[in-house]
């Protein structure tokens, strides 16, 4: 079976402090994934190796059963990983609309210069179409035309979410997007996630300290601890893990 996900003997050590030990696991099927643990355990560490942020010290990534170690960050933007961070990142000063349509440009040099000769309306059709669909989805149609700045935190959230998402990834990683986020904004985080991974097959792989969250939203939990994968299953057979409760949940 593809591997659309894989991490193999990973390693990465910050002079004395071994962040990543030995993380191994592969994700063969399309699905939201939470990655959980205690501070320090490597999961942010783990996130910047797979996006190309951070060079590995040992062992292989792989997405679509290609591997991709070392590879640069718009070379697995290529290959169709995307990913948010801890600190929300949009683009106060424009529109949201504009943030989303900014996402959805190819942002290699060729494609630029592609899409001037041969104005590729179509192109810019489709990408406005899918904009709205997913401002639309994340109740923010209202705010369309409206500076990204006017928003909540937890809206801004939400609109850095679908920046990503515009993008097509194949793997989207999402780094505590609950975080700050308020209980009606969760439940449409929830609604907006379900209905993006329903639209496109692929993986998502959320780190997230908010347990009922994450648990109500995955189908499957990677709990690492220490640098290293300390367990992994359903949400209930991770609720109920003697060496979860110990590490982590107790």
């Amino acid at each position: 079976m593809m591997k659309l996900l894989a991490v193999e003997g990973v390693r990465k050590r910050y002079g004395g402090v071994i962040a990543l030990a030995d993380v191994s696991f592969a994700i063969e099927q399309s699905g939201i994934y939470g990655l959980i643990g205690p501070n320090g355990a490597g999961k942010t560490t783990l996130f910047d190796v797979i996006a190309g942020n951070t060079a590995a010290d040992n062992g292989r990534v792989i997405i679509d059963d290609r591997e991709m170690t070392g590879a640069l960050p718009y070379r697995l933007v290529r290959q169709g990983v995307a990913r948010s961070f801890q600190e929300c990142r949009v683009l106060s000063e424009f529109t949201c609309l504009e943030n989303l349509l900014f996402a959805a440009q190819p942002k290699t040099l060729g494609h630029g210069i592609a899409q001037i000769f041969t104005r590729r309306d179509a192109h810019r059709r489709a990408a406005l179409e899918s904009a709205r669909h997913l401002l639309d989805l994340v109740n923010l149609t209202a705010y369309a035309d409206a500076p990204a700045s006017v928003l909540s935190f937890g809206q801004r959230r939400l609109l850095e979410i679908v920046t990503t998402f515009i993008m097509r990834p194949r793997v989207l990683l999402l780094d505590e997007p609950a975080a700050g986020v308020n209980p009606a904004l969760l439940e449409t985080l929830d609604r907006a996630l379900r209905a993006m991974i329903a639209e496109r097959t692929g993986v998502f792989l959320i780190v997230e300290h908010n347990m009922t969250f994450i648990f109500a939203l995955a189908h499957e939990i990677i709990v690492m601890h220490q640098g290293v994968v300390l367990e992994r299953g359903t949400p209930e057979q991770i609720q109920a893990s003697p060496r979860v409760v110990e590490a982590y949940l107790g």
